[in-house]
């Protein structure tokens, strides 16, 4: 038995909750990550995992000695990255989770600049809107907008995005142009909805003036979409008013796709977190990712603050 392997394979186990997607994230097949754990159950003469058909849980002994482990492949990694160098040449594999228009408008276009800085870093980049479980999807960090509610995650607030609400052309045409953002609530008036990952509902547009006047208006929609490139594009085709961040809606304006509408109101900036568990080693490669990511969103996104780390506070949402 590799006591590294086992050990690693040990950790994996525990922070996915199933064999199953341990062995998916270490690329090996289920059997052989059930016989590492069973060696090194012999070899340390304790049970470290409780295992029915539906889970894996773990045991009082198998929670100390996870600790432990954690911290121990924790320095290996220190002392093998300070002989090599990757903290300048940082290496391996990154698993994240960011939305999808951020992906599509951010990072994704960069991204050859990032390779060509860490070519030995590999991304497997989940491009989502949904909330994900990052220890039992085996992931090391996500990029969300809005609060954070997990009061297990240590968050990076990346910026605060403004947001402004736009229509198409085409829309306004039919259906007349809305001086007032209660002239959505009009029976003549749509809105495209954008469903909640928490609870699958349509929050309404939480508008503001400067004079300090606040309103929720709801509105109709015909179409309600939880993913943001299929927001954007339920809004180019004239289906309704929407609330975008502005960096999305920044070229189409220019290209007179899409038309501001309330100037005179505003809504509160969306924060961007970027999101790992407190228990999760911070490599050198997930440290040079949060560092470019605040740089490329600093540069490509209008944004009022940016990089200051905060741990999460109950009653906020990764969403």
């Amino acid at each position: 038995m590799d006591r590294f392997d086992a050990m690693q394979a040990f950790v994996r186990v525990v922070d996915a909750g199933s064999f199953t997607k341990a062995a998916e994230t270490l690329r090996l097949n289920k059997t052989s990550v059930t016989q590492l754990i069973q060696q090194l159950e012999a070899r340390l003469r304790v049970k470290l995992l409780n295992r029915t058909t539906r889970k894996v849980q773990v045991t009082a002994e198998g929670a100390a000695y996870y600790e432990r482990v954690v911290r121990l492949l924790a320095d290996l990694d220190d002392a093998e990255t300070s002989l090599s160098d990757a903290r300048t040449a940082p290496r391996g594999r990154l698993r994240v989770d960011v939305p999808s228009p951020l992906a599509r408008f951010v990072l994704v276009p960069a991204l050859s600049g990032f390779h060509a800085r860490y070519p030995d870093i590999q991304i497997d980049m989940g491009v989502s809107d949904r909330i994900v479980d990052l220890i039992s999807d085996s992931v090391d960090c996500v990029i969300r907008g809005g609060e954070i509610t997990d009061p297990s995650l240590v968050a990076r607030l990346v910026g605060e995005l403004p947001i402004k609400a736009y229509a198409a052309p085409g829309y306004l045409q039919r259906h007349g142009t809305p001086e007032h953002p209660r002239d959505l609530e009009q029976s003549h008036h749509r809105v495209v909805g954008f469903l909640s990952a928490r609870n699958g509902r349509v929050p309404p547009f939480s508008m503001q003036l400067g004079d300090g006047e606040r309103i929720d208006v709801r509105g109709h929609h015909v179409v309600a979409i939880d993913d943001g490139n299929a927001y954007l594009a339920a809004g180019l085709a004239g289906l309704g008013v929407l609330r975008l961040p502005t960096y999305m809606a920044r070229d189409h304006v220019a290209r007179g796709e899409l038309v501001t509408l309330f100037d005179e109101w505003s809504f509160e900036p969306m924060p961007l977190y970027l999101a790992y568990p407190p228990n999760r080693y911070v490599s050198a490669k997930l440290r040079v990712f949060v560092d470019w990511v605040i740089s490329v969103v600093g540069e490509a996104v209008p944004s009022r603050a940016a990089g200051a780390a905060k741990t999460a506070r109950p009653g906020r949402s990764l969403r």
